[in-house]
């Protein structure tokens, strides 16, 4: 006859097994959803650029945010952070990348963004979360960037994955202040 402790190991081997396929099955499920995001990203302002003591450059942007990303919630959502980036190409360093603005959202009901953010020093919005962050780095004199941005999604099971909206066609001062 079997003991009682072999008949909990059974029936607790069972039910993990069964929850595992249950969060393999959810997962995968939740790749067949279609989001379909609406971003727009605009340079309202460019500062003047400046060189740093440390030979870096500096500049001020202002930009407006609008994106409604309702559409890439879904039951399995956590939450989103959003991030834009100012992209571009350095012959020395290659791919570079500058993080402007960043959030997180928890809610399908907070997903819809129309801001207006200016980059400077490190600072911390009243508004939900909001972040900036200076436009850094070598040798920025006329340089050609993209915006980006991007959202990472944290599901409550599963993959995390990653999608963006590019929006090329700026460019950075040619003379220093």
């Amino acid at each position: 006859m079997y003991s009682w402790m072999l008949r909990v190991n059974t029936v607790l081997t069972l039910s993990v097994t069964v929850l595992a396929l249950l969060c393999a099955v959810a997962s995968m499920a939740d790749n067949l959803h279609w989001h379909t995001p609406s971003v727009e990203l605009e340079v309202v302002n460019v500062g003047p650029l400046e060189r740093l003591r440390n030979g870096d450059d500096r500049v001020t942007l202002s930009l407006n945010i609008k994106a409604d990303l309702e559409s890439v919630f879904t039951w399995n959502t956590k939450q989103l952070f959003v991030f834009v980036a100012a992209e571009y190409w350095n012959p020395e360093e290659g791919f570079n990348q500058i993080s402007l603005w960043d959030t997180i959202i928890e809610k399908k009901e907070n997903a819809k963004i129309n801001t207006q953010v200016k980059s400077k020093l490190l600072r911390r919005s009243t508004r939900i979360g909001y972040f900036t962050y200076p436009f850094q780095g070598k040798d920025l004199k006329g340089r050609d960037f993209n915006l980006t941005m991007y959202w990472n999604v944290m599901p409550v099971t599963g993959v995390f994955t990653t999608d963006k909206v590019v929006v090329p066609g700026f460019q950075l001062p040619q003379s220093y202040n």
